[in-house]
């Protein structure tokens, strides 16, 4: 497993704002690590939604489940990727969604409170920040308007593109269900694109 280090965390705040030394160690102090095992939930329906987390090494799924227990995955997320039950964790409500763990990982987890904080603390952060949701609501854009819009070789392409280690990683049933096909319909997909 890779063991996470506070050099990860730096790069990643630094594509978007220079820090000194002296902010980050602010920085790291709103922070803490969680290591996280293979189908290990990081919250569930129901849960108070504490954290918003930054994926640090493995892969997530984020779903909702439907009353006959039916799975509807929001999102899959990798290294460097924010993720939580944001409608909950914002709001301060009970979630809604599960996020799973699907590989060993390990994540930083922050509270609502210490986000706020450190953003009224360093601009830098609050600006980081921003950014990081701007690009969230562009990435959520596209994926609905592909679900509502594209054949699913389109959707199949686009997420070949835009996520290459995840198609390989990621079960397939779990590639079908985000994409809304069938197994079978992946599987021509899949063989399609190999002959390419």
């Amino acid at each position: 497993m890779v063991h996470y280090s506070w050099d990860n965390l730096r790069k990643h705040i630094e594509e978007i704002t220079e820090l000194s030394d002296e902010e980050f160690e602010h920085v790291k102090s709103f922070f803490t690590l969680k290591r996280v095992k293979k189908h290990q939930y990081l919250i569930q329906e129901g849960d108070q939604a504490n954290y918003e987390f930054l994926i640090m090494s493995g892969i997530f799924r984020m779903f909702y489940l439907d009353d006959e227990g039916k799975e509807y995955i929001v999102q899959f997320a990798g290294e460097n990727w924010w993720m939580a039950d944001y409608q909950a964790y914002f709001n301060e409500k009970k979630a809604t969604l599960y996020i799973t763990c699907m590989e060993e990982a390990e994540v930083l987890c922050m509270t609502l409170y210490g986000r706020e904080k450190l953003s009224a603390d360093l601009h830098k952060m609050e600006h980081f920040f921003r950014a990081k949701l701007t690009n969230g609501y562009v990435a959520q854009q596209r994926r609905i308007i592909s679900l509502l819009s594209g054949n699913p070789q389109q959707r199949y392409e686009e997420f070949g593109q835009l996520y290459p280690h995840m198609l390989q990683k990621i079960p397939k049933k779990y590639i079908a269900e985000y994409l809304g096909v069938s197994r079978e319909t992946l599987s021509r997909l899949y063989s399609a694109n190999k002959s390419h």
